[in-house]
């Protein structure tokens, strides 16, 4: 890929890439006062060192790891997106000059304090020659101040703070044929601040800093913590000659080295148009290979799996004091509303649903079922087809209601509940056939005190025949 096609791709993923670094930015109703959005920002959050507390989840560092196949002349290029914070303050001069205030009203509007941010980038590239090894990049990226004036007695102070990170990249060249590469990219956050952070446990029915005086002014906890963060990180890797391997959906002459593979507070998915293997994004929530973000989106709610109709909806229900507290709040808010109140009748019809795809429908016969005197998606349409008897045959071994199996979820799978249950023993209780022609087991857990309510109630779950193997007898 050369440096033109290099910069296509990354250009090409920035929509999905923005989805993810805005993702919780800013969430429904938009205000600065709503209860959501004092607690801001729980993906990708790398804090600094003095705040890091694995008891509360909060981690300086992210590490990816993935598998490359390089050629020759390759080339990668590593580039880290984050948001760095930026308090905005609320300040009326008295007499000894300006001092910080909850909110102020110059000429009808209303200004209110809130934490901005600012996107930031690092890249490191690095020929394929020199990929053998560790490599370690640091760089920094500056603070500073600015002043706002409002009117002759309101001003709007900014103010970020600096912030120091680390790249680390290794790369070990795999036994075997195929000439694979394990790339291991971990990113960490050393910014140092004098003093230290006071970590705010939330108790049942208080928010810390729930006001947004609090939420602007507090100099301690996790809103201070915020301000030397980097937030809503994820990585970028594209190689200018050669292809990486898919993680979740890798050839078979791969599985064993992917299986290998520790992704740490991160989920590396391939990344441009369907088949292409150049590009991968590395990203703190989870996704799937080459994921879009949909056309009839009218624009970003900073909710990466929104339901667009719904939130534009309750958009145009807040009051008009609710919009002038949300346009109030922070710029992005503003547009979403601008946004929302001028949708277009057509573009609005379009949100309430896509026909992905489309298959042809076989000529009705004897047997179709869409002749039957029950509807097609009724199991009882079909005599052919029995959850109760029906087996699969699993490592030469027929699965059917009653086997006893091992969950290994994964593969395809997108469910981030799956980490539970790694390795628990479950009863299949159907083997189902679906209208696209796949098979799914069943299952209760054997360990599940109410196994024999959801068998009453027929709520299972469901996993693919290839996410199990048998127990024996």
């Amino acid at each position: 890929m050369p440096d033109s096609a290099l910069s296509e791709a990354f250009e090409q993923a920035r929509a999905v890439a923005d989805a993810v670094l805005y993702e919780g930015y800013l969430l429904y109703p938009y205000r600065a006062d709503a209860a959501k959005n004092q607690l801001r920002w729980q993906f990708g959050v790398l804090v600094p060192p003095a705040y890091a507390d694995d008891a509360l989840g909060e981690y300086t560092w992210c590490q990816t790891q993935l598998l490359a196949e390089p050629r020759p002349d390759t080339r990668l290029h590593w580039r880290v997106r984050f948001l760095q914070a930026q308090s905005r303050t609320v300040e009326t001069a008295t007499g000894d000059g300006y001092h910080p205030v909850p909110s102020a009203e110059v000429d009808g509007t209303i200004h209110l304090p809130f934490d901005e941010t600012l996107e930031q980038s690092a890249d490191l590239v690095i020929p394929l020659a020199d990929l053998v090894g560790d490599h370690v990049h640091t760089f920094t990226i500056p603070g500073g101040t600015e002043t706002e004036q409002i009117s002759a007695s309101v001003r709007l102070h900014r103010e970020r703070h600096p912030l120091h990170a680390e790249l680390r990249l290794h790369a070990d060249p795999l036994p075997g044929p195929y000439g694979l590469l394990r790339l291991t990219a971990t990113v960490t956050n050393r910014t140092e601040r004098k003093g230290t952070f006071t970590s705010v446990h939330v108790e049942e029915g208080h928010l810390p800093n729930a006001s947004p005086e609090a939420a602007q002014v507090g100099g301690l906890g996790r809103p201070e913590a915020l301000r030397h963060s980097l937030i809503a990180a994820h990585s970028v890797f594209a190689l200018t000659a050669g292809n990486f391997v898919s993680l979740l959906d890798p050839p078979e002459w791969a599985k064993a080295a992917v299986r290998e593979c520790r992704n740490i507070r991160t989920w590396p998915v391939m990344l441009g148009p369907e088949g292409s293997r150049e590009v991968m994004l590395s990203a703190p929530v989870i996704l799937y290979d080459h994921p879009v973000v949909a056309p009839e989106s009218p624009g970003d709610m900073y909710d990466a799996l929104e339901i667009d109709e719904l939130l534009v909806l309750r958009t145009l229900t807040l009051t008009d004091e609710e919009k002038r507290r949300v346009r109030a709040t922070d710029p992005r808010g503003g547009a979403l509303l601008g946004r929302a109140e001028t949708l277009p009748p057509e573009v609005f019809e379009r949100l309430h649903g896509a026909i992905r795809q489309l298959r042809p429908v076989p000529a009705a016969g004897p047997s179709d079922v869409f002749a039957a005197d029950r509807p097609w998606w009724d199991p009882g349409a079909d005599s052919s087809v029995d959850p109760a008897t029906d087996t699969v045959v699993i490592d030469g071994t027929p699965v059917g209601q009653g086997s006893k199996v091992r969950l290994h979820p994964g593969g395809r799978r997108s469910d981030a509940q799956d980490m539970f249950l790694v390795d628990r023993v479950a009863t299949v209780q159907a083997v189902l056939l679906d209208v696209d022609g796949s098979t799914h087991l069943a299952v209760t857990l054997d360990d599940d005190p109410a196994a024999d309510l959801q068998i009453l109630q027929g709520r299972f779950r469901y996993f693919a025949p290839e996410e199990v193997t048998v127990v024996s007898a």
